[in-house]
């Protein structure tokens, strides 16, 4: 995933869908005819705005300059019972991920998960019927026909919430980015100062037997985060989306781990209750800077209720065996 202003995971946009044609009234005449009965086409439907889910998409930039999308309308029906045409749909590929708001309201109307998906943000106005839908006996030359409905005009917002299996939530410097380029392909920018990560990483983790699972780094959180401090309230929403959290305490931290994992979960849990609920575990990261003394007392003073587990991904210790944690909390 792209770094710095290449990846964008909110935008704003006016979408107006297009109008709908409108019916003809024509009435049948030829050399033969001279009064012929009512043949008047219906008009074409006006386009709509799609949203369609891609797996090559991981960030809404290609939508961020395109402040205006609309289609087109409907074209208008013609004699012989010729309907007008369908206003072409414009469609709007988005990361799988993507929840579609209401910017006036704030109502979720529906959200992208799959690839291929796709789910209608903006219909388009119905086309008018033509003028031989209203022919009977006792009405048997309508001139009238129906005008076509108008399409809609609103503001939707997009946001991009990541998708993975396994979220890793620390403070900054607690070496998430680290485990990522340890246990996956992925290069996020290592550096020894605070919020090195500035945009949500992705890495797809090798397992047993061909098996893989995704991993996503998501930017440090600080105290207060819930509240808008730092950069992590920014990012939080990508956590939504996490099947399992992992949660990361460097040994060196200058709080016990476990307030540091309350902290922690305390920011998750004022941000959006429901995260409590996710599958959890904590990784004592940088063990490699512990003798076994050490570790022994530090193990008697950990949170209760939440598997742990001491690693280094500098050292390797304990990797595999914390993909095997990683593995059953996924699939439980």
């Amino acid at each position: 995933m792209a770094q710095g202003s290449n990846f964008v995971d909110y935008v704003k946009v006016c979408c107006r869908s297009g109008h709908g044609g409108a019916g003809s009234a024509h009435l049948h005449r030829d050399k033969f005819t001279a009064k012929g009965g009512p043949d008047g086409g219906d008009g074409g439907r006006g386009g709509h705005i799609i949203l369609k889910g891609s797996n090559q998409h991981w960030t809404l930039l290609h939508l961020k300059f395109r402040k205006h999308i609309i289609a087109p309308n409907g074209e208008s029906g013609g004699s012989a019972l010729r309907s007008g045409a369908t206003g072409k749909d414009e469609i709007l590929e988005v990361p799988l991920g993507t929840v579609a708001k209401d910017a006036e309201t704030g109502e979720v109307l529906f959200d992208i998960t799959e690839d291929g998906e796709m789910k209608i943000l903006t219909p388009g106005g119905k086309g008018g019927l033509g003028n031989w839908h209203f022919k009977s006996a006792t009405q048997q030359t309508p001139r009238y026909s129906q005008p076509g409905l108008p399409g809609q005009e609103q503001w939707i917002v997009l946001e991009l919430k990541v998708l993975a299996d396994v979220g890793l939530v620390g403070f900054p410097n607690a070496g998430k980015s680290t485990l990522l380029s340890v246990v996956s392909a992925a290069k996020p920018e290592i550096a020894n100062y605070p919020f090195t990560t500035l945009v949500p990483n992705l890495g797809i983790v090798g397992y047993r037997d061909n098996k893989s699972f995704v991993m996503a780094d998501i930017p440090g959180i600080i105290e207060g985060a819930s509240q808008g401090k730092g950069l992590g309230y920014r990012f939080l929403r990508h956590i939504e989306r996490n099947s399992v959290l992992l949660f990361m305490v460097p040994a060196d931290t200058d709080r016990s781990i476990e307030e540091e994992y309350r902290i922690l979960l305390n920011e998750l849990t004022a941000y959006n209750p429901e995260l409590i609920d996710k599958p959890r575990l904590l990784a004592i990261t940088k063990a490699d800077m512990l003798d076994e003394e050490l570790e022994a007392e530090m193990k008697e003073t950990l949170p209760k209720g939440i598997p742990a587990i001491f690693i280094s991904s500098v050292a390797g210790k304990n990797i595999t065996q914390l993909k095997d944690m990683l593995w059953k909390a996924i699939n439980a």
